[in-house]
């Protein structure tokens, strides 16, 4: 047997896919405002799910926000190596820094301290780059409890919160209480157990470039 002929061009299989989407999520996308498009896109093809698009909850000025303050600059911070490796470096506007914190010195201790994840401790370590971030979170439900957590106690804030944690536990949780109280921060999250380290990179991709530029 001989393997099907398959489509090999970047450009045409990127094209062919965003399609597929806006076809088949023509009716999710009509209600998505149209500066978002991009942004819910871009998620439905990095977990190749249409019906993504039906759960996704992206506050009115999300895509504004984010765009802006990638333009003017500002650090993304991430809970996870994965999500900082999916970010395509080229097409930040401002030559951004990419911030994980996991292994700094002193986190796993203070994860142990508080009886909690690494990646719920670094959070603590966010402070100096928080103000006008863009943070993406795309793992870890305790890291985006733990940033609302520190956002009550007056931690400084961020430009936008991606929230896409992933997982059976806490994970639904962590974005509903994000969805129902953002503290006044633009936001985009995915209702459920569905998220992950690639859909929060592609929420970056996303507000930094859209859908133009070549294939990656």
């Amino acid at each position: 047997m001989s393997v099907p002929a398959y489509l090999r061009d970047p450009a045409a299989i990127y094209e062919a896919s965003f399609r597929t989407i806006r076809e088949e999520g023509a009716a999710a996308l009509s209600r998505v405002a149209p500066d978002a498009h991009e942004l819910a896109i871009r998620i439905a093809h990095a977990c190749g799910m249409v019906d993504a698009i039906d759960d996704l909850v992206i506050s009115a000025d999300a895509a504004t926000a984010g765009r802006a303050a990638l333009q003017a600059g500002a650090p993304i911070l991430v809970d996870a190596e994965m999500v900082a490796h999916g970010v395509i470096r080229a097409r930040l506007p401002a030559g951004n820094r990419v911030l994980c914190r996991l292994n700094e010195a002193g986190v796993p201790e203070r994860a142990r301290r508080l009886a909690t994840t690494r990646s719920a401790a670094q959070v603590d370590w966010w402070d100096d780059d928080l103000r006008g971030a863009v943070v993406a979170v795309g793992n870890a439900p305790t890291a985006l409890f733990r940033l609302l957590e520190r956002l009550d106690e007056g931690a400084p804030r961020p430009a936008l919160i991606l929230g896409f944690p992933v997982g059976f536990v806490g994970a639904a949780e962590s974005k509903a209480e994000l969805a129902a109280n953002p503290r006044g921060i633009p936001f985009a999250t995915l209702k459920g157990r569905r998220g992950g380290s690639a859909i929060a990179a592609a929420a970056v991709n996303a507000l930094a470039a859209g859908l133009a530029g070549a294939p990656a």
